[in-house]
């Protein structure tokens, strides 16, 4: 009984470990490589609304549940505020996602990936 228990636990820890896999930190010089993000902020009745696109260069590898990190920026360059939006849906290899979501009023913003997993690259279809 006591060798199922630790054959349990060692196998919980071990689909811990692979399913944060594609969490891990990743370098920002990879992030750039692989991920271009153009976006524009307009002014809506209560709040700016900062849109836009997030690219994904990587050839042949989906993103999924990707999260973006806006801070928003005041003329010196210090963060006088920070969100986080979720890009919808998966980010194809080759192409492009939008993305939109309502900021603080800021001199500038700056935008960054802040979590991603890469997809599958295909298979079965099933």
């Amino acid at each position: 009984m006591r060798g199922l228990r630790l054959a349990l636990v060692v196998t919980v820890v071990a689909l811990l470990l692979t399913d944060s896999a594609g969490a891990a930190t990743v370098a920002q010089e990879t992030l750039d490589r692989y991920f271009r993000i153009e976006y524009q902020v307009a002014q809506s009745a209560t709040k700016p609304v900062l849109s836009g696109y997030i690219y994904n260069a990587h050839p042949g590898t989906p993103v999924e549940r990707m999260q973006l990190a806006i801070e928003g920026l005041d003329a010196a360059g210090n963060v006088v505020g920070s969100s986080s939006t979720w890009v919808l849906g998966t980010v194809p290899p080759g192409n492009r996602a939008y993305f939109s979501t309502s900021v603080v009023p800021a001199a500038s913003y700056r935008v960054q990936v802040l979590f991603f997993d890469w997809g599958s690259r295909g298979g079965s279809g099933n």
